[in-house]
């Protein structure tokens, strides 16, 4: 395998089902994700080692099966095929009754945790090289106090321990709640870095999840990734209580005046 792309010369036989077959597990296994574009034509032929007409036709047979799409002019891209964790209407649903957020917490961390666990287990040299790398980009962006860094650079971690977790089934269903989190659908994490004071807490609570990973160490790495979904609860339960309060005096300021 080159280490400029991930994709494996294909032998002579049946070769167009054979780029077909590549290139689905690799769907599968998430190395491919939803809303990648893959090489140009002539590139991604020359890396398979294929010519391009059965290239083009392996790539029909992939936009016919719905696992591609191409955009003219811009190239071909992995088809988005997880969807939306949920509808537009019950996300509507689900600000409008925040007790169903704590579901949507407890769903995290027992996924969180389960993740964690498995990566410990599974992780492979360049899954931790991956995890050192992105803590490293976090612990820059807290030092430059970069809110935007930040969160890119926690989605960008718990994505890279479920894919370490190396469970086909968890990396396509926690990218789609990984994307309800990237929209700030049910949190914002600039929100969690104020209740948090600085920032400093979350950045310790993934360091140590990602240190459990590295040491091969399934319990702490699951205990870890629970108690940083439990910071996050009582964090959000601190803030609504605070909220409450406020508008309580509020109220009570306006009677009394």
């Amino acid at each position: 395998m080159s280490d400029t792309h991930p994709f494996d010369p294909i032998g002579h036989e049946s070769i167009a089902e054979a780029v077909v077959e590549q290139i689905e597990t690799m769907i599968v296994e998430s190395i491919l994700k939803e809303g990648r574009k893959l090489p140009s034509e002539r590139d991604l032929a020359e890396a398979l080692g294929v010519s391009r007409p059965k290239l083009r036709e392996a790539l029909q047979t992939l936009e016919a099966r719905g696992l591609v799409h191409v955009r003219h002019g811009e190239g071909t891209f992995i088809a988005n095929l997880t969807g939306r964790a949920m509808s537009p209407a019950l996300l509507s649903l689900y600000t409008r009754h925040g007790e169903a957020f704590y579901d949507y917490l407890e769903y995290r961390r027992e996924q969180e945790a389960f993740a964690a666990r498995l990566a410990a287990e599974r992780a492979t040299a360049s899954d931790k090289e991956r995890l050192k790398q992105i803590i490293i980009e976090m612990q820059a962006a807290w030092e430059n106090e970069d809110s935007e860094a930040s969160q890119e650079a926690d989605i960008h971690l718990h994505t890279a321990i479920v894919d370490a977790s190396q469970n086909t089934t968890l990396m396509h269903m926690m990218a789609s709640v990984y994307d309800l989190t990237r929209q700030g659908v049910f949190y914002n994490r600039a929100y969690l870095r104020t209740m948090d004071g600085s920032g400093e807490a979350l950045l310790q609570q993934h360091k140590n999840i990602v240190d459990a990973i590295l040491d091969g160490d399934p319990a702490r790495a699951d205990h870890a990734a629970r108690m940083h979904m439990d910071f996050v609860e009582q964090s959000f339960r601190k803030g609504q209580e605070q909220q409450r309060r406020e508008r309580r005096a509020s109220k009570r300021r306006t009677l009394s005046s």
